[in-house]
């Protein structure tokens, strides 16, 4: 489950693409305001961001090219009413990965965003494989060794995450903060329960756990050397 900010200042245009993206089971937060986006993206971490290059005072355009220069190498999918070959390609020199010319199909938005996702991973197809884990982000399904593994939203959102990047530890913190919200009242703890679950449901008996916690610093998929 990716995690994505949606940057919007048109309320029902942005609450449209909100519910469509949690139908995908996407983790969705949504900001008004380039400068409510640059605060969200200092101090959180997200696998997208969904940007309108028409915001009120800061600009997406400015979002983009202050983010790119602090550092952010977050995609970010730029929307845009501009038709301009020119005007597309200042987005694009501004640090934006991709574009969307409104008015788009919803279906266009889903295609787009599995793109971006498949840049930083390396995916066979549309499925993630760690050893004999595999898991399908388009179709919800987890399987070990062809056998099919049933998970709870929440569970899936964090196997996703810990196997797009095995055998990196995070932190419970840096867990919370890449497949939790913002603004949920969530603690390590939960994250504890989580990866306790987790292990329930896709170790092997008399086999090692595929979850590691590396003591006093967090947790780790562990994948092929």
């Amino acid at each position: 489950m990716p995690k994505i900010l949606v940057v919007e200042d048109e309320p029902d245009f942005s609450t449209l693409i909100a519910e469509w993206l949690k139908n995908e089971h996407h983790v969705v937060e949504v900001v008004e305001t380039g400068e409510d986006a640059l605060d969200r993206l200092k101090f959180y971490k997200y696998d997208i961001v969904i940007l309108d290059w028409m915001l009120p005072g800061v600009s997406g355009l400015e979002v983009c090219t202050k983010f790119r220069e602090g550092g952010g190498t977050t995609p970010i999918l730029l929307l845009t009413a501009k038709k301009h070959v020119d005007e597309k390609e200042q987005g694009l020199d501004a640090g934006a990965d991709d574009y969307l010319t409104k008015p788009f199909e919803m279906k266009e938005l889903s295609a787009r965003i599995r793109a971006l996702l498949r840049r930083p991973v390396a995916l066979t197809g549309s499925v993630l494989q760690v050893g004999e884990l595999s898991l399908e982000p388009t179709t919800f399904k987890v399987s070990r060794n062809g056998k099919e593994i049933s998970l709870l939203p929440k569970e899936f959102a964090l196997l996703e995450f810990l196997m797009r990047h095995p055998n990196q530890v995070f932190s419970a913190e840096a867990l919370l903060d890449r497949v939790w919200s913002s603004d949920s009242e969530s603690s390590p703890e939960t994250i504890r329960t989580y990866i306790k679950r987790l292990r329930k449901k896709i170790d092997q008996q008399g086999q090692p756990s595929l979850l590691s916690t590396v003591h006093g610093v967090g947790y780790k998929l562990d994948g092929l050397p």
